[in-house]
């Protein structure tokens, strides 16, 4: 091997290393960030405040901790994970027209 084609492979463990890390990290933030939204949850339930404010409070948390399961631990927002992104909001998609479609039987 010369030494140009070292160099290239030093370069490119280094790259993969710090890529590592980065992506380490901004798992551990939002870790850090669920378990805090977790912990609001729990306060406010513990405070009594009015229902009517809790509900959409905990919901909106809920969809954010939802975001960060997808994008943050199962990779989704990674190259190569299109398909299953695309598979996933489909699968989302037809649940809430099923919901929707229910609903509205059920109800009117």
């Amino acid at each position: 091997m010369t030494d140009k084609t070292v160099g290239t492979l030093e370069q490119q463990e280094a790259y993969e290393k710090e890529k590592r890390k980065q992506e380490m990290k901004q798992q551990v933030i939002t870790f850090a960030l669920m378990i805090i939204f977790t912990l609001v949850s729990f306060g406010m339930v513990m405070a009594g405040l009015d229902k009517l404010f809790i509900v959409p409070v905990i919901l909106l948390l809920a969809a954010v901790q939802v975001g960060f399961q997808l994008y943050y631990f199962m990779h989704m927002s990674h190259k190569g994970h299109e398909l299953p992104s695309v598979m996933f909001y489909g699968g989302v998609f037809t649940a809430f027209l099923t919901i929707l479609a229910l609903a509205v039987l059920v109800w009117w």
